[in-house]
């Protein structure tokens, strides 16, 4: 992967200021952040939901309660697949990254840290509790709002192709509408259609 020289260059300029930390401007969403020189950073191991989604806003209040106006230090920190730069990061001692999953607004992400076994854990206890993202107001199998508008809309996470689910499908009952991730209740079939999403093959 050939990494532009401007990103090389906020990757040593983030690890040249590791003495004295480096001040958090502003907070972008739930896992990335704006330092200062303008440099964009996101949290390793986890995974916010999109703001205009459920839980988007909240996960970005908590990140802003930890970091926002405070000075961090960065460890084991990476470039992703874009050469954007990424790691764990600390206010004092307190690891913001951990903050962030116990609070229930993000997902774990799989990664490869010195962190990951207690990272992981915390990312299984927190939606056993249904915490956050993980509560029925994000994570639903009825509408309880709108029950006439009960067509389950699915978003594939490897392909992500968009299918929905109506009562009578095989699936229906199994189906979950996971509205972080952008996944939406539907009132009609067309409706859902006109969305983008297909009909499951379950759906006779």
């Amino acid at each position: 992967l050939l990494i532009p020289s401007v990103l090389l260059n906020i990757y040593y300029f983030i690890n040249a200021k590791q003495n004295t930390g480096i001040s958090v401007v502003e907070v972008l969403d739930g896992d990335t952040i704006l330092l200062e020189q303008k440099t964009r950073f996101r949290l390793r191991q986890i995974d916010a939901p999109e703001l205009q989604n459920c839980g988007g806003l909240a996960a970005k209040n908590e990140l802003t309660k930890l970091v926002k106006n405070k000075k961090i230090k960065i460890e084991e920190q990476i470039l992703d697949t874009w050469g954007r730069p990424m790691g764990l990061i600390y206010v004092d001692s307190v690891l913001v990254n951990q903050k962030m999953l116990e609070s229930g607004w993000v997902r774990y992400h799989h990664d490869k840290t010195s962190q990951t076994k207690i990272l992981s854990e915390i990312g299984v206890s927190v939606k056993a509790a249904k915490k956050g993202i993980f509560s029925e107001m994000c994570r639903q199998t009825e509408n309880t709002e709108q029950p006439k508008c009960n067509i389950k809309g699915n978003i594939d996470p490897q392909g992500g192709v968009k299918r929905y689910y109506y009562p009578g499908c095989a699936q229906y009952q199994f189906a979950i509408v996971e509205k972080d991730l952008g996944e939406k209740w539907f009132c009609s079939i067309a409706e859902a259609e006109k969305a983008g999403y297909v009909r499951a093959a379950t759906c006779r």
